[in-house]
């Protein structure tokens, strides 16, 4: 039988994804009204930010007519063959870590190892690793379907920064959609896996969580 990762995050009630997001509230609920003991409906409110746990990012988010949610097509975040890119130990990952990847075609999941760090100070920090744009750009020219990275996500935040996002107006002016916040991206092998992080067809949004995994050969 195939076997299944799981490569995202929990969400739970209060957890913190990025300093300065939101908090979600998850509140769970029991209504009456069921043919029975034992058979009372149950249901529940979750109050977030789209930017939450581990979530894509579609074109719509950078770019005014850009497609949202809605108009995701599925071959673009299901399906996908994958390839991991380690790059761990660099802050800037520039595009020779592409070097000799083959990455037309599918879902390309750079590794600098930011889970270590998930839910601590450290992980919302400005020093956190990020694509270069010469990188975006070879992924993009590259024919990368999908983009992931284990982090914070694929640009520079720090202040020299000057909230300027390159790589990620490259990958999304090319409709490549963007997750951020993977993990356990050391779980599976370079090659030889197909990715799938599929977020609800929500209209009129440009980010949303997804339950992302990889199906190994």
């Amino acid at each position: 039988m195939p076997k299944l990762v799981d490569v995202s995050h929990q969400i739970t009630d209060g957890m913190t994804t990025c300093p300065g997001l939101p908090e979600p509230a998850v509140e769970e609920g029991t209504a009456s009204g069921g043919s029975g003991p034992g058979h009372e409906t149950s249901s529940g409110r979750v109050t977030m930010v789209g930017a939450t746990g581990t979530y894509v990012e579609m074109p719509s988010h950078r770019y005014r007519d850009g497609a949202d949610l809605a108009d995701l097509d599925l071959d673009r975040v299901a399906d996908l063959p994958g390839v991991v890119v380690t790059a761990t130990g660099a802050r800037a990952i520039g595009p020779e870590v592409l070097s000799g990847v083959d990455v037309r075609g599918r879902a390309v999941l750079v590794r600098p190892g930011g889970p270590r760090h998930w839910r601590t100070e450290a992980y919302g920090g400005h020093d956190h690793p990020h694509l270069t744009e010469d990188a975006a750009k070879a992924l993009v020219d590259g024919g990368a379907r999908l983009v992931g990275v284990d982090g914070i996500g694929v640009d520079d935040t720090s202040p020299a920064a000057e909230g300027a996002r390159p790589a990620l107006a490259l990958l999304l002016a090319a409709g490549i959609p963007v997750v951020s916040h993977l993990c356990l991206l050391d779980q599976l092998p370079e090659e030889g896996f197909t990715f799938y992080a599929v977020p609800a067809k929500v209209r009129g949004m440009a980010a949303f969580p997804v339950r992302a995994f990889a199906l190994l050969d």
